[in-house]
């Protein structure tokens, strides 16, 4: 699997990103920083098998919580499978609104 991560966003004590293979969404992870333990959702679509979640979450481990100085025995994942339903918000957005006004990654 050739997966990236792409942030939607930050705050102090989280972030949100959206797993994609070749631009397609393939699933999220939201982390939440609680001092030394790291909280985390994993929901990825239904075509992954038990083996490429565990290597995801090494990834997740290896490319994001490396990055700031946590280690796996920090990491508590609680992993969800299915599929996507849709994105609802009160807000409309478009694609030009978002590149103007950028995101907060």
């Amino acid at each position: 699997m050739n997966l990236r991560f792409e942030r939607e966003c930050r705050t102090p004590y989280s972030e949100c990103y959206t797993i994609l293979e070749e631009d397609q969404p393939q699933g999220r992870f939201d982390v939440h920083f609680a001092g030394n333990t790291v909280h985390a959702t994993l929901t990825v679509s239904e075509r992954f098998t038990q083996e490429e979640i565990q290597d995801l979450i090494d990834d997740i481990d290896a490319e994001l919580l490396d990055a700031v100085g946590l280690s796996r025995d920090d990491l508590i994942v609680h992993v969800h499978q299915g599929r996507e339903i849709g994105v609802f918000s009160h807000r409309d957005y478009d694609e030009s609104e978002e590149q103007e006004g950028g995101s907060s990654n």
